[in-house]
């Protein structure tokens, strides 16, 4: 068959090749796609692959994209309603504390205002009698509330893969907040991460010879036929190189720009929709978090930016024997197709599969956490995607990074905020910690600090005078959302994949080591970095000083003595 402009030679594409081995690589030289070398045969290899491009794009015109705006409002409403009964009480407890507030300012007006007030308090006894119903026929009683939430979770993760890619990444983000959903919606959107539906083979070598402007026979001398896994962006295959690395390719799903566009414009439809009701928008910046998610999805698109990150990565880190990165083939790689090192390696949570190698899961834990702590506070640069499928623990106990389409900067301005929060943590003072978080823009614009000041205050002393292992990000969360809730705080959209990551840390240290605590395991490298980064700081000023350049502004002699404190302390420590 030498012609695939036809629905016959269409079939040579689709027709599996024989293999004994599911996870065995065959030789590129046998792939059908490796035979069409005419010229008419090349051009119907294109008009195939833009035909299934074009088919992505016509589900947001038309009818079509009426219907998927109603399906992605469906989808939205009634996982927020969901959301909204499975956290009934605290809901409640607001709302009637709201109803209580204006009628104490009823009655210093008139008679009329009162008895308006009190209806208020009808309808809402009525509302909330509803809503109970409602809760117990969605979300079920103490005996069926676990297997309810089971089958939503299953329902959601199902939903998101039917929606596409986008909904896949918000669905992979959403899995790692155990401080925002219920334990089976964690677990179910954990699976997003390695369990996405592949799309066919065809489109995917398609692809590769497309941007490659190569037959794909030219570039690698073997490939595997299943793929290794299939994310939200993309699908990955091992293969091997003609120099005889064996090597991980990446292809891009077709038309993702077009898919991601017509979905963000959807979600921004929603966004401002939810904007005319100022109790949704309150304690978080949902346009700021859409654009960032814009802004960092169209990053994770371009593959060829992706291998300049990795390479940017490796070069932080190149003094760590203990760290791998992956090493970029660059002839073989674009901005739809990634060509890397194939990592072997078990997940950072297999803790059977670490164990039986001699690996101890709480030193690789350790591991991780030191090098987010490098990311934030020194290099500015950081991997925002850390869930345990881009994370290999090496057979000779090597942590591999990969996957560094979605990474994050911080400016050294808010690296700086951080670490003085940092300082206030570690010096136990909550009016300091305050003062921190009206720096960093937890305040919505225009409040008067003053008045939640104490209100954090008197939060953080109760947890500071915990002992630092009792702590842990998600009691804090459920602290801070309480106070979010009745407070003008919002989580400012530059902490919105700082956040994550961390939470997403801790996630994978519960599981790794059960006794583990995020601030107890990051303390003594946390000062480390702080050392480091504020004694070549305080040279510089002093330098400067000195020489009569004195344009960075005054030493801060009290913050300098608390660093010489520190330092102090450390060594004693590291000579006992």
């Amino acid at each position: 068959m030498n012609d695939i402009s036809n629905n016959q030679g269409l079939a040579v594409l689709e027709k599996p090749v024989e293999n004994t081995n599911g996870h065995a690589m065959v030789a590129t030289e046998n792939l059908p796609i490796a035979k069409f070398v005419t010229n008419e045969q090349i051009i119907a290899e294109e008009k195939f692959l833009a035909s299934k491009e074009a088919d992505v794009e016509k589900r947001y015109n038309g009818l079509r994209g009426y219907f998927r705006i109603a399906h992605v409002s469906a989808v939205i409403g009634k996982l927020a309603l969901y959301l909204y009964l499975d956290q009934f009480e605290v809901h409640q407890k607001a709302q009637l504390k709201y109803a209580k507030e204006r009628l104490k300012k009823a009655e210093r007006m008139t008679r009329l205002a009162v008895w308006g007030e009190k209806l208020y308090s009808v309808r809402l006894w009525f509302l909330h009698a509803f809503l109970r119903l409602l809760r117990l026929f969605v979300i079920g009683g103490e005996t069926n509330k676990e297997a309810n939430q089971k089958k939503q979770a299953v329902w959601l993760k199902d939903k998101l893969i039917e929606l596409g890619p986008t909904f896949i990444k918000i669905g992979q983000s959403m899995g790692t907040r155990a401080d925002l959903l219920p334990l089976p919606f964690v677990v179910a959107l954990g699976e997003l991460q390695d369990q996405v539906p592949p799309f066919p083979n065809e489109i995917a070598f398609a692809r590769i010879e497309k941007e490659l402007g190569r037959k794909i026979n030219d570039v690698y001398k073997e490939f595997e036929l299943e793929p290794v896994a299939a994310a939200s962006l993309g699908q990955v295959y091992r293969a091997r190189l003609f120099t005889g690395e064996e090597v991980a390719v990446k292809v891009q799903r077709p038309n993702l720009e077009a898919t991601i566009k017509g979905d963000l414009e959807i979600l921004n439809k929603v966004a401002n929709f939810a904007e005319r009701f100022p109790q949704l928008n309150e304690n978080a910046d949902w346009s700021g978090m859409l654009r960032e998610f814009n802004q960092t999805i169209h990053e994770e698109m371009d593959y060829a930016a992706e291998g300049h990150n990795a390479e940017r990565f490796r070069e932080n880190f190149k003094n760590w024997s203990n760290i791998h990165v992956p090493k970029i083939f660059w002839h073989a790689t674009t901005r739809k197709v990634l060509t890397m090192d194939f990592i072997h390696g078990t997940k950072v949570t297999d803790l059977e599969a670490q164990e039986s190698q001699g690996i101890s899961p709480a030193k690789v834990n350790r591991l991780l956490i030191k090098t987010y702590l490098k990311q934030l506070l020194e290099d500015g640069f950081f991997h925002a995607d850390p869930h345990p499928g881009n994370l290999l623990v090496m057979p000779d106990g090597r942590l591999a990074f990969f996957d560094f389409g979605m990474v994050g900067r911080i400016t050294p301005e808010l690296q700086a905020k951080m670490i003085d929060a940092f300082f206030h943590v570690v010096g136990k003072d909550p009016a300091g910690i305050a003062q921190d978080l009206i720096d960093l823009d937890f305040l919505k614009p225009g409040t008067n600090p003053s008045i939640v000041k104490p209100v954090v205050e008197k939060m953080f002393e109760f947890h500071l005078n915990l002992k630092l292992k009792d702590v842990n990000f998600k009691e804090l969360t459920y602290d801070l959302a309480d106070v979010m809730y009745d407070y003008p705080f919002r989580l400012p959209s530059n902490f919105t994949y700082i956040m994550r990551a961390l939470m997403t840390l801790e996630g994978i240290g519960i599981i790794t080591d059960p006794e583990f605590n995020f601030f107890e395991t990051a303390k003594p490298y946390a000062k480390e970095f702080m050392l480091r980064r504020e004694g070549k700081d305080f040279r510089r000023m002093f330098v400067n000083k000195l020489m009569g350049r004195d344009d960075e502004g005054k030493i801060d002699w009290n913050r300098t003595w608390k660093l010489a404190k520190m330092a102090f302390k450390t060594v004693l420590n590291t000579g006992q």
